[in-house]
């Protein structure tokens, strides 16, 4: 890269222009409808999909895979780029299916900032829950989309305090509403002092296109003519108990997921979308550093460097492949330009590097930390890889195994297929959808497989069948938690364990325990002593 002067300040600006943020919530709770949104306001749909049913002719733009388009579910995490207002925005779609969530754990690791979404009439749920706990790890902003609000929902301060309660994060409501279902009026923006009061008869209203608002201030004399005299008594009152008890705006305490910013809205009818995501850019910041074996790295540095968050095969039936998304943390990237893959020491150029906008695909000549690219992969990636400049050797901190909660063991039908059994369970493991373990000294015709959620079992055998053409016997195994041994060169079969407590092995040679219950975890470390147990694999 040149460090003349234009090409150093165009080379700053486009990283300061980036924002990269995932949004997370549980099944239903308007995800995938609001991230459609986001991309209709940057023009990168015309038309939002609305997400409805299984009927629908037009899917969901950002949902991709068969079993998706059965179930009307998002499964696998894509990636979308849109422009607005001067920024370049990459979200990272997860799953918002609760038997998806390992790959929506390693998404949240290639984002700066989280949105999360809540329904207004269920508040937080399970799987928001164990998200928000991965959020916490990474020290980065969450902002709170509580959605629905043209339906009946909850009293909006019991949603606020459940979500202080159940998350142990203060919250800062940016908007109020006024009313819900039936009654929604509109909002009331505090940053600003006026209502934007919502339409529900408009046409625009199914949410298609954008919607116009209406602005007025508190002080305004045809407010009750807007909202309704009760509603305007209410909002009056409830704005005073807000700026008198509420917490204090802190931007500092946002930047480090300390208090989330709330806004009130509803996806579906494109109500308070915009102003959200206005406000949330501007509270955002551009890439962060990320910590690596030779201390941080700077996102504005010279150098390229990206990670491996994840793999995904055969995204399109027209051609069996298999792509290595990456998030670029440092530089500038150029399509042909010679990288080291670090795990594998060996220099490479990355091949068909591209970025998409779920099924659709573009080929990128360049890209900014910030960034998500998808490159082709021949098989030699690893989630957590590092790909840096050559010469310029060092590795970012791993990402964590996280522990599967199902097991089943699983073997092919026909023997003649065990070549393809391997290379299919093997290659599905590669790309972190399930968790493959042995008997000790087992070999790989029978394996014991682990998976955070019981569909990625249907997804396994739908692969397998559909990709590799090999069909499976499962049998479910009665465990429900794993633990690594984290003593080194203990022998596990010296352990005192209790009957139904299981020593297996992972690929990489790691001894694990898997127990049918928690009682057993207790009973297998006050039995050994000195024994360190570890819920998440490194």
């Amino acid at each position: 890269m040149s460090s003349g002067g234009t090409n150093l300040s165009k080379y700053v600006n486009e990283i300061e222009k980036r924002r990269t943020f995932a949004i997370i919530s549980h099944p239903d709770a308007g995800k995938t409808t609001l991230t459609e949104k986001f991309l209709l306001y940057g023009g990168a749909i015309a038309m939002a999909g609305a997400v409805k049913g299984k009927k629908a002719a037009r899917h969901a733009v950002s949902d991709w895979m068969e079993i998706e388009k059965q179930r009307g579910i998002s499964v696998t995490s894509s990636v979308m780029q849109f422009h607005y207002e001067g920024y370049c925005i990459n979200i990272l779609d997860t799953p918002g299916h609760q038997d998806f969530s390992e790959d929506t754990y390693r998404t949240l690791m290639a984002a700066d900032s989280a949105v999360m979404v809540i329904d207004a009439a269920k508040g937080v749920e399970p799987q928001t829950r164990k998200l928000f706990k991965v959020c916490l790890l990474r020290d980065i902003p969450i902002f709170t989309f509580i959605n629905k609000m043209d339906r009946e929902a909850r009293n909006p301060y019991d949603l606020l305090d459940e979500i202080e309660y159940e998350l142990g994060i203060k919250t800062y409501p940016m908007n109020w509403p006024i009313g819900c279902g039936k009654e929604f009026k509109g909002v009331y923006d505090r940053n600003k002092k006026e209502i934007i009061a919502f339409r529900a008869n408009d046409e625009m209203a199914n949410g298609q296109r954008q919607v116009a608002a209406i602005e007025a201030d508190l002080s305004d004399p045809n407010l009750a003519e807007l909202i309704g005299e009760e509603h305007r008594q209410t909002l009056v009152d409830d704005v005073e108990l807000l700026d008198g008890a509420g917490y204090e705006f802190d931007l500092e305490a946002v930047r480090h997921g300390r208090l989330s910013p709330v806004f009130f809205g509803s996806a579906l009818t494109n109500f308070g979308v915009e102003p959200f995501l206005e406000d949330f850019l501007h509270m955002t910041t551009p890439p962060l550093p990320r910590k690596s074996d030779s201390g941080e790295i700077d996102p504005f540095g010279d150098d390229f460097s990206a990670f491996v968050f994840k793999i995904q095969a055969n995204m399109n039936k027209a051609h069996r492949d298999r792509v290595a998304f990456m998030r670029i943390c440092s530089g500038r990237f150029e399509k042909g330009m010679e990288v080291l893959h670090v795990q594998g020491d060996k220099r490479m150029k990355l091949s068909q590097p591209q970025q998409l906008m779920a099924q659709e695909r573009e080929i990128v000549d360049e890209a900014y930390a910030g960034d998500i690219i998808g490159v082709f992969d021949p098989g030699i990636f690893s989630i957590g890889d590092t790909i840096s400049m050559p010469g310029k050797k060092f590795r970012f901190e791993g990402i964590p195994t996280f522990a599967p909660e199902h097991f089943a063991l699983v073997r092919q039908v026909d023997t003649m297929k065990r070549k393809q059994f391997i290379k299919g369970t093997s290659q599905i493991a590669q790309e972190g959808a399930i968790q493959i373990f042995q008997e000790l000294g087992g070999g790989m015709e029978e394996v014991i497989v682990g998976v955070v959620g019981v569909l990625q079992f249907e997804v396994l055998e739908y692969r397998l069948k559909n990709e590799y053409n090999v069909d499976i016997h499962m049998d479910m195994l009665p465990y429900e938690h794993i633990r690594w041994i984290e003593n080194e060169g203990l022998d596990p079969k010296t352990l005192n364990l209790t009957s139904d407590t299981k020593r297996i092995q992972d690929l990489k040679g790691n001894y694990l325990l898997i127990f049918a219950n928690s009682w057993s975890i207790n009973w297998a470390l006050e039995h050994n002593e000195g024994l360190q147990l570890a819920e998440f694999g490194r």
